[in-house]
């Protein structure tokens, strides 16, 4: 068994409504240095190893995890250790 990791990212220049309402309620509670904030997904997969492993997880998120109009993702892919 292999332990896939998917981030997911808005592309640059997406707006990002949950992220600016993050900002701006941590500036209303006094952390006036924060800038920016951007809210992304964190994917975690148990996956069975294969010959296309990496292939596989490309077309995953090509498919269903990821809207490639807006969202970049990477993924790594390592030995499993009790996901």
């Amino acid at each position: 068994m292999r332990k896939v990791t998917v981030y997911i990212t808005l592309k640059q220049g997406v707006l990002d409504p949950q992220g600016k309402a993050i900002q701006e309620s941590l500036n209303s509670l006094g952390y006036n240095e924060i800038e920016d904030a951007r809210v992304n997904k964190y994917i975690e997969l148990k996956v069975k190893d294969g010959p296309a492993l990496e292939a596989r997880v490309t077309e995953m998120c090509d498919k269903l995890l990821a809207n490639p109009v807006i969202e970049d993702y990477r993924f790594d892919v390592e030995e499993d250790e009790g996901l």
